[in-house]
């Protein structure tokens, strides 16, 4: 028979606080051996171009091949003075990027700090979702208790779309960690009866608003947020509140006069126009909303794999568990709780929601749900609260909602296929000294930077990126330039198919073909294959020439 002291240290070894703790370890460790088990996609490749401040010195390619090497250099710190790069990056911000400066301007620091490969990118994000994992341990202690800021913090370590966006070189991690950083100290702020401590909290919520305003602009309904939980946590003392809140808007004034009003003349907001859809515009912006809660809280990365029609039941079903975690909240009598919750999590998707029907545009879902990636927290803390007053049942919902997340984070993170640019510069160091062509059939900068980014240092490769219906034209003229009566300047050819160019028309059968005769006249066909990825931006046709014996 199990004797008592060994049978209390079972006991606490199987607690929920042992669970809690290991599934946010696990989540930890997750992130630090995935920061390089997937290649940078095509945000996560601009991110990078913009850091290092030479974005103002890329230009589209043009009819005459370019060396690789001229993009890949622009992928790396330039031999300028700090002053220069820093107004440089500041320049190519203004031009033609809707975001504000503050994420890149830290990925800048940190590129100087630890270079650009892609650990060192996705170590700041994952750093930063550390950090966002520790502000919602503190904010759900300070609402609940140690272990309901445990299970604040689990959720939203496991949680599959955060666990994704913190190995994402982009500007979302961090709007979780400022949204959770402030929130926390405002109830910090309501609590607080120390001069000194006020203080302290005063700074990191002035700083946090003012963080999350200069990381991305629909952050301005977070802070229509941060104004409800002023009069829900502490409405006797708004004055205070609401001098902090505008310090923090003042804090922005200074890019918002310089940067913002020349990104606005920039922006391409006809993207969003409901002109560009079809169906009911009700029923379309209903499905905004369904996908976001189905993508934030369910699927994650997964919904680039899925169709619309699955990730709408997803977020349908998703709404479902919210509304019943909702009224288990309100019947446990902890309604101020609740509040809060739905003013994190449900009044910035209200007001995103409210300001697309009357603008008549839809951003809700754009980017599969990201840009509204704030309130992620909110969401997440409402079923933490319910599973934290569920009695006898708090055990084993809390586990399940864990599993599951883990298991889905997994699954993404091992079940699916990453590898594309990386098997393309494969074929190149096979031969990195042969000279060889690289003929794309686009010009957009991710595709082109990507191919620049994993294409071997030292190779002898040359790029030819051109729509699809011109590249056959200039890639003949190319070749017939590139000829001597004694030898060819490529020895080999790769023709690289992207299935989505982005900026210009899929190839056509006709195109293809006219392109395979052109090859076919001096090369010999070695290697044909597609290439596929986790998105349609990723699939690919390869098919590697090289010349033909005379």
């Amino acid at each position: 028979m199990m004797n008592p002291p060994r049978l209390l240290w079972l006991k606490k070894f199987l607690s929920l606080e042992t669970l809690l703790i290991s599934a946010i370890a696990i989540s930890l460790i997750l992130r630090f051996l995935n920061l390089e088990t997937r290649e940078l996609w095509y945000d996560e490749v601009l991110s990078l171009l913009l850091a290092t401040g030479q974005k103002i010195h890329y230009a589209t390619p043009t009819e005459t091949p370019v060396a690789v090497s001229q993009y890949r250099d622009l992928l790396n710190l330039p031999n300028a003075s700090f002053a220069k790069t820093l107004q440089s990056l500041l320049r190519g911000l203004y031009s033609g990027e809707p975001h504000p400066p503050l994420f890149f301007l830290t990925h800048h620091f940190w590129l100087r700090l630890f270079g650009n490969s892609e650990a060192a990118l996705r170590s700041l994000p994952a750093l930063w979702s550390v950090g966002a994992i520790g502000a919602a341990f503190g904010l759900g202690r300070r609402l609940l208790n140690r272990r309901g800021g445990l299970l604040f913090a689990a959720v939203i370590a496991t949680n599959p779309f955060y666990l994704f966006h913190s190995l994402n070189v982009r500007m979302y991690t961090p709007l979780v960690f400022w949204a959770l950083l402030s929130v926390w100290a405002l109830v910090e702020l309501t609590a607080s009866r120390s001069k000194k401590s006020t203080w302290i909290w005063q700074g990191i919520f002035v700083g946090a608003i003012a963080g999350g305003l200069l990381t991305f602009y629909l952050f301005t309904y977070w802070v229509v947020a941060i104004a409800g939980l002023i009069l829900i946590l502490d409405r006797q003392r708004w004055l205070p509140h609401a001098i902090r809140l505008g310090t923090s808007l003042l804090l922005t004034l200074p890019w918002a006069v310089w940067g913002t009003l020349k990104q606005l003349r920039n922006a391409d907001l006809d993207r969003f126009n409901t002109d560009r859809q079809t169906g009911n515009p009700i029923l379309l912006h209903l499905q905004g909303v369904f996908q976001t809660l189905g993508i934030h809280l369910h699927l994650g990365d997964w919904i680039t794999s899925l169709e619309p029609s699955w990730i709408v039941l997803s977020g349908i079903g998703t709404t479902m568990l919210l509304v019943a975690a909702a009224l288990h909240v309100w019947k446990v009598k902890e309604q101020k709780l609740l509040a809060v919750a739905l003013t994190m999590g449900i009044l910035p998707l209200f007001l995103a929601l409210l300001v697309d029907v009357i603008t008549g545009k839809y951003t809700l879902s754009f980017g599969w749900g990201r840009a509204l990636i704030f309130i992620l927290p909110g969401c997440l803390l409402l079923p933490a609260i319910a599973i934290e007053h569920a009695g006898r049942w708090r055990n084993l919902l809390a586990a399940s909602l864990l599993l599951a997340y883990l298991a889905i984070d997994v699954g993404d993170l091992s079940l699916r296929q990453r590898q594309v640019f990386r098997q393309i510069a494969d074929l190149v160091r096979h031969e990195h000294s042969t000279p060889t062509l690289i003929a794309l059939n686009t010009q957009a900068w991710g595709h082109i930077n990507r191919v620049a980014y994993y294409m071997p240092a030292g190779a002898r490769v040359d790029l030819l990126a051109q729509p699809s219906a011109k590249l056959g034209t200039v890639l003949k003229k190319t070749l017939e330039n590139s000829q001597s009566p004694h030898q060819t300047r490529y020895q080999r050819v790769l023709f690289i198919e992207s299935a989505t160019p982005l900026w210009s028309a899929p190839m056509t059968d006709d195109e293809r073909l006219e392109i395979t005769q052109i090859l076919e006249e001096r090369f010999s066909l070695k290697i044909a294959q597609r290439l596929t990825g986790t998105m349609n931006l990723d699939e690919f046709q390869i098919s590697l020439y090289r010349l033909s014996p005379r």
